[in-house]
């Protein structure tokens, strides 16, 4: 399988309720696929472990609308099995320029992520990954990042089809956080980010929104928020004191 380790994009998020996503998909079906990454639905399941620093300087820039930010994460595609040291994630970069979401990442085993989170320890990589290692080493001694919180959620994915290639619209369900027992096989969560009956839909895009997609937001009345599921849960925590 190829693995796309880098790519600039546009997102626009918005929170619906499950109705209101339903109705939605009827529209997208017509003219998008389900991802074929997931089930025959364009489903799987995500989780990620987010490092911060120990004053939550991520949060912040977030909070403060920082035009260009980052963030640090390991993220897992869940399948069947469960994770076990030697099965492949992916630590990445996710910045914020403006409005351009960029990403930066590279395929590790779990434990060699977790170790050079930890302790340094560089892994093995790819020499077209080299600015990335090194970028992701210089974060974690800069600002001295630890695993701070965890997100969790359903994903349904829908991609574009010929005319609109680069084209992706993804539902996430069931939106999760914890900022306790911070393993990623961990099954038990704090609370939810946005309330179980809503859904978080994504159109992320490399360049225009395809007309059809303007047309459905804007006869559902959609309204485009800025939402970050890190911060997010962070915020829930600190509500239900659990931060």
């Amino acid at each position: 399988m190829h693995i796309v380790k880098k790519f600039n994009r546009f997102e626009l998020k918005y929170v619906l309720p499950y109705k209101t996503a339903v109705q939605l998909k009827n529209g997208i079906l017509k003219y998008a696929l389900p991802d074929p990454y997931g089930d025959g639905r364009g489903k799987y399941t995500i989780t990620s472990l987010y490092y911060d620093s120990p004053d939550h300087r991520f949060f912040w820039e977030k909070v403060d609308g920082i035009k260009y930010r980052r963030k640090l994460r390991i993220r897992w595609y869940e399948t069947e099995e469960r994770l076990k040291e030697d099965s492949i994630v992916f630590l990445e970069i996710k910045q914020r320029v403006d409005r351009v979401t960029q990403k930066r990442r590279i395929p590790l085993k779990y434990k060699d992520a977790l170790l050079f989170c930890r302790e340094g320890i560089i892994p093995k990589y790819e020499p077209e990954d080299e600015a990335t290692v090194e970028e992701m080493y210089s974060l974690l001694k800069l600002y001295d990042l630890r695993p701070t919180a965890i997100t969790t959620y359903e994903r349904q994915a829908f991609v574009g089809a010929d005319y609109d290639m680069g084209l992706r619209i993804t539902y996430d369900s069931h939106v999760a956080y914890r900022l306790r027992d911070l393993d990623l096989n961990a099954g038990t969560y704090d609370g939810f980010i946005v309330p179980p009956n809503f859904i978080i839909m994504e159109i992320k895009t490399n360049d225009r929104v395809p007309y059809w997609v303007t047309e459905l937001v804007a006869e559902n009345n959609l309204q485009l928020i800025r939402v970050s599921k890190y911060c997010q849960g962070l915020e829930r925590a600190s509500a239900m004191n659990y931060h």
